[in-house]
């Protein structure tokens, strides 16, 4: 008897219990400084003050910053960006200096001009 009221209630309970991994994760908004050149990619959050590797999945943001056209590299814009951190590997490459890398989603905003209320 008791296994009649057990069977349906562990099947709805895995129905529900999978629907809810189905929803993807919503990257966060970062809003900071963005410098670019041969050897650097960062990222300097204005809300906390890290430093962070940035990789460009969106393909957007350093073609946007290049289009900015600098006279020289390394020059600071403001962005605001979606993305994700993720840990560094702390291997020998160029992000081995860094804690943690921004991985970069979307651009959502590039400016020559930093905002004086931010990042200072």
């Amino acid at each position: 008897m008791k296994l009649k009221y057990l069977l349906p209630a562990l099947l709805i309970t895995a129905v529900f219990g999978c629907k809810h991994k189905d929803k993807p994760a919503t990257p966060a908004v970062y809003k900071g400084l963005y410098s670019f050149g041969p050897e650097v990619k960062s990222f300097k959050d204005c809300e906390t003050g890290s430093e962070f590797w940035a990789t460009d999945s969106s393909a957007t943001l350093e073609l946007q910053y290049s289009q900015l056209n600098f006279a020289k590299p390394y020059e600071p814009v403001y962005v605001e960006v979606e993305g994700d951190k993720v840990k560094a590997s702390k291997a020998d490459g160029l992000d081995a200096q860094y804690d943690s890398i921004l991985v970069v989603k979307k651009l959502v905003k590039i400016t020559k001009v930093i905002p004086p209320d931010m990042c200072n």
